[in-house]
């Protein structure tokens, strides 16, 4: 066994999560990454969500420091991110987008380039991800949909034995069925209790599908971070008449939609006292992000 292998194993008996973030930020002219925190364990998928420009691809690109963050620590497989970049990217399983490299290429001929890069490079797996994701490897990177595009990047990542997925956005451009397919491939992945999936997302079924843990930023800040089922548990729906809108419940509302009859608005579990009376339903994540982005009651100062 080599001396890198061994120090990998002594730093996997030592770490109690996957991966761990301490107060990350970046700040730009016109947007703040501010202090992100975050923990993944064995095992787990985390689904990491915000509406378009809250600062999911920003986190993700400061944690593999694809950009400089300003402040803040990253720890992966027990090891300083930013000291041990090399070692960790060998158990990393990355998809940043739309795969555009090699435009001219054919599969086979990325592929060949890339299992170099990786000493635990598993053949069999990866053609077990070609045949399942239907690709044909005598296309070139440019013939191929943005869906299949996905596909193939996953299907690389996915062959080198990596212990931790991270996922920007990868089921967008992809249709109901590959993308219930790709969840599924997702819950496989982590079922071993020894692998884990940080992936963002804005398709808000993906988590409900698949998701263990929940992070939602908001403007460059983490709003919740904690067991998926736990925060859907916190927050309820509340619909009423004009006339039940009471300067408590008012009060109490994280955000509310008019309608012709009334109201429905989100409020947090320990707040329902205010909404004594009324007719109540759960609430869940999609709600929860647009009751607290578009109709949001209280806004910050």
């Amino acid at each position: 066994m080599s001396a890198v292998d061994y120090s990998l194993q002594i730093d996997e008996a030592r770490e109690t999560a996957i991966c761990e973030v301490r107060g990350l930020s970046k700040s730009y002219r016109n947007f703040w990454l501010n202090d992100v925190s975050f923990k993944l364990e064995p095992g787990y998928i985390m689904g990491f969500v915000g509406r378009n420009g809250a600062g999911k691809s920003t986190t993700i690109k400061a944690m593999l420091r694809l950009v400089k963050p300003d402040c803040g620590e990253v720890k992966m497989f027990g090891m300083d991110y930013a000291e041990n970049e090399e070692e960790c990217k060998k158990h990393l399983g990355i998809v940043l987008g739309e795969f555009d490299y090699y435009a001219d290429k054919k599969l086979k001929t990325v592929t060949g380039v890339v299992r170099r890069f990786y000493p635990e490079w598993d053949e069999a797996a990866y053609r077990r991800c070609i045949a399942r994701f239907e690709l044909d490897e005598t296309k070139r990177v440019k013939e191929l949909s943005a869906g299949m595009k996905v596909k193939y990047a996953l299907a690389l990542a996915l062959s080198h034995n990596a212990r931790l997925l991270i996922l920007d956005e990868p089921t967008s451009g992809l249709d109901p069925v590959s993308r219930d397919e790709l969840l599924d491939v997702f819950r496989e992945f982590v079922a071993d209790g020894k692998r884990s999936i940080l992936f963002s997302t804005h398709i808000t079924s993906d988590l409900d599908k698949c998701a263990d843990y929940i992070m939602y930023i908001k403007s460059g800040c983490i709003l919740m971070n904690g067991d998926r089922e736990e925060i859907i548990g916190g927050y309820r729906l509340v619909c009423g008449g004009k006339a039940d809108m009471t300067p408590e419940l008012e009060a109490a509302l994280i955000g509310v939609k008019e309608t012709a009859f009334g109201f429905t608005g989100l409020i947090a579990e320990r707040d329902l006292n205010a909404a004594d009376g009324l007719q109540t339903a759960p609430a869940d994540i999609e709600s929860i992000m647009l009751y607290t982005e578009k109709y949001e009651l209280h806004q910050e100062a």
